[in-house]
């Protein structure tokens, strides 16, 4: 027993601090932002019980279906944009370029710079004035005379998010070229000179050698660019601000807040919450699975 004790006994105290914090931080927490939103509390009314009511409204309420599209249309764009960049990043630095240290600086760079940073210069940058007015991305057209495609940018009501998804790819999309190179110089050479004397063409070559060997760090980038777009908050609200047109759940939330309705506010973390969990839950248990494949 005593022996027993001398073993695990250390490691336990080592990690006893960590596991004490994040129970309370993160578990407890989000259990009590769970009982809040199953009432009707407000800065103006005692708090009541409602159970899923609060769930129930916001399923059929215009204002937050319109943020939940929104949310849809920049996700879709964000991961498109970020998996393709860094893809095409990642296979011309694999393939060899001169100065490929100041490449990879120059594209991860973005990542040093917070949200709320770059979203300043692109409140600047996305800027909907035209004409003489024009500044940023419209004054740069106008420059070298494509003035015609000129627009209003996150200002479009249908695909203003479009546009709100391009700063968030230009921070991220060299956070996924790091990954893929690491995936690109993962794999044995051996492998690739192999298929090449087996006759295999170049498509076939990254078609049955190297995109499978890929596909675990493109699953890895697509869970992680996911669930960044789906919490995405501080770069709307530096360029847009908590607007109408580019609300999405996260600045939704922060109005019911501010706004004093709790249970609402509290509602919609926890429908984020259930969000992100349907991209990283399913990646966990595919790894798991694959760890356990890997002893046996």
């Amino acid at each position: 027993m005593r022996k027993g004790i001398r073993n695990w006994g250390p490691p336990l105290l080592l990690i006893s601090p960590t596991v004490v914090l994040l129970g309370i931080f993160v578990y407890v927490m989000i259990g009590v932002n769970f009982s809040t939103a199953m009432t009707k509390d407000s800065a103006l009314t005692a708090s009541e019980f409602v159970g899923l009511q609060n769930f129930a409204d916001l399923l059929t309420e215009p204002r937050f279906l319109h943020s939940l599209a929104n949310l849809g249309i920049f996700t879709l764009f964000f991961m498109v944009g970020t998996m393709l960049f860094g893809f095409l990043w990642a296979w011309m630095l694999d393939k060899g370029v001169t100065a490929e240290g100041v490449f990879r600086s120059i594209y991860l760079f973005p990542m040093a710079v917070s949200f709320v940073a770059s979203g300043v210069v692109w409140r600047w940058l996305l800027s909907s004035a035209q004409g003489d007015r024009a500044s940023g991305l419209n004054r740069l057209l106008q420059s070298v005379g494509l003035g015609g495609l000129q627009n209003d940018w996150y200002n479009q009501p249908l695909w203003g998010m479009a546009a709100m998804a391009m700063p968030a790819v230009w921070q991220l999309a060299g956070y996924v070229m790091a990954l893929f190179l690491s995936g690109f110089r993962g794999i044995p050479e051996e492998l690739r000179e192999a298929a090449r004397m087996d006759g295999a063409s170049e498509w076939k070559l990254y078609r049955h050698v190297i995109f499978p060997q890929l596909s675990p760090v493109a699953l890895s980038a697509l869970v992680i660019a996911a669930h960044m777009s789906l919490k995405v908050f501080d770069l709307i609200m530096a360029v847009t601000g908590p607007v109408y047109i580019t609300e999405v759940p996260a600045t939704y939330m922060w109005t019911a807040l501010t706004g004093g309705e709790y249970g609402k506010a509290s509602a919609i973390a926890t429908i984020l919450l259930l969000l992100v969990c349907i991209f990283i839950v399913p990646y966990l248990i595919s790894t798991a699975r694959a760890e356990r494949r890997a002893r046996k």
